[in-house]
């Protein structure tokens, strides 16, 4: 497993998540030493079959070395994962601005334009990840239960694991979405007096929605489709899907049809779980 990402956005998380799996975890390793460390890991008798490594752009080396070293590693005996962290500006300035830390590309310059620097030196690495974090609206603990969810051995053995958020348009799309179904165009219980203060999660919802003939459609339809595309993307070796499902607010519709299709995809060997980015929001 290789971790990187933005400062700030949780990478330690992330790495203590993975020690606490039983992996050999090493955090801040300059990228020169990499392949020392797995020919170190080749030769330790099998006493080292994880390995998670973090790369930190703090490290001050020139993000041109991630790119080849991640390559090589793809080409490589050993089965690698790379792992981006991610967050927006505005969380990372304000987990920043709380913690009254020193952003590593902020020394010289205002933090925003910190923040700005590193995600246009970062962009092609993310480009590059497995799978993309976004803790944004993660807590502590939900990053880490992520991260268990989505590496904990299984039985079942190899196989799509599969994200579905919901969220409001107006916030803004997720940052690591695969897919992404707009249902806006469906009855908005916001305007609904007696169901405004409630959520998707809530029954009353729940009924408002299936009374209308348009959700039950959509849902066939999204189901349909995906039914057809989540066994050619595990024949093609992806390992992660993240289906978005948006509405205006992500507090009613949206925390709906994710729920709904959660339960119609849910089948033997497939682990899917959902995430109500917005659900809380107002």
């Amino acid at each position: 497993m290789v971790i990187t990402g933005m400062s700030g956005s949780g990478k330690r998380t992330v790495y203590k998540a993975f020690e606490d799996m039983g992996y050999f975890c090493v955090d801040n390793l300059p990228t020169p030493l990499v392949p020392r460390l797995l020919e170190m890991t080749a030769v330790s008798g099998g006493k080292i079959s994880q390995l998670a490594i973090v790369i930190d752009v703090r490290l001050g080396e020139s993000v041109s070395n991630f790119k080849p070293l991640f390559a090589s590693l793809k080409q490589s005996l050993f089965r690698t994962t790379i792992v981006f962290v991610d967050a927006s500006d505005d969380v990372l300035a304000r987990r920043y601005s709380e913690t009254r830390r020193v952003h590593p590309l902020a020394q010289q310059r205002s933090l925003t334009e910190g923040i700005r620097a590193e995600r246009r030196a970062l962009s092609e690495i993310r480009a590059m990840a497995d799978l993309v974090i976004d803790t944004s609206e993660l807590t502590v603990h939900d990053l880490r239960r992520l991260v268990y969810e989505s590496f904990q051995p299984s039985e079942a053995g190899d196989h799509l694991i599969v994200t579905i958020i919901s969220f409001g348009f107006k916030y803004g799309i997720p940052f690591n979405s695969d897919l992404v179904f707009d249902v806006r165009f469906l009855p908005n219980p916001n305007f609904v007096p007696e169901l405004k203060s409630l959520t998707g999660n809530d029954p009353e919802v729940c009924r408002f929605m299936s009374n209308c003939k348009e959700t039950h459609e959509i849902l066939a339809k999204i189901t349909d489709m995906l039914e057809y595309l989540l066994p050619r993307y595990s024949r093609e070796g992806k390992s992660y899907l993240t289906i978005a499902i948006g509405c205006t607010g992500g507090r009613h519709r949206s925390v709906m049809l994710a729920n709904d299709l959660k339960k119609r995809l849910n089948g033997e060997n497939r682990r899917i779980k959902v995430i109500h980015r917005d659900l809380h929001l107002k």
